[in-house]
């Protein structure tokens, strides 16, 4: 394959090909938890994943939903992500934006992302999101 990435990678005679992505890490204030689980799961209607001991002594919380994951991990001095974010596909987006607007939260629809729909919207810390459904 090629240098771009599209395929199998080549490196030092050893191939490799990505799969899919595990999870994507957003940031969260200290103590910032129980908002985190308002949005991610009351909102969005994913699944709290139990974070192993370790990890979990760290603070945050990790959710699950559609064959991805979100992790939030508590970062000291929080900034939220307003211009980096997942891009996560959606197979009703006009139903995931009823669901955004009735509990109140940010949608903003974008057209120009070419062979989709798309929307961003901002979970309760102020982190970017993006939702997308091919056409």
């Amino acid at each position: 394959m090629d240098v771009m990435g599209r395929g199998p990678g080549i490196f030092a005679g050893m191939a490799f090909v990505f799969t899919r992505i595990h999870h994507v890490q957003l940031a969260i204030p200290p103590g910032g938890e129980e908002v985190a689980r308002g949005f991610y799961g009351d909102v969005l209607g994913m699944t709290e994943l139990p974070k192993p001991a370790v990890l979990a002594a760290r603070g945050g919380c990790w959710f699950a939903a559609g064959g991805w994951e979100i992790h939030l991990g508590v970062e000291q001095e929080f900034v939220p992500a307003r211009k980096a974010h997942p891009g996560v596909l959606v197979d009703d987006l006009d139903a995931l934006a009823q669901r955004l607007e009735a509990a109140g939260r940010p949608v903003q629809w974008d057209p120009h992302f070419p062979g989709h729909r798309r929307l961003y919207s901002a979970d309760d810390h102020g982190n970017r999101l993006e939702f997308l459904q091919p056409l």
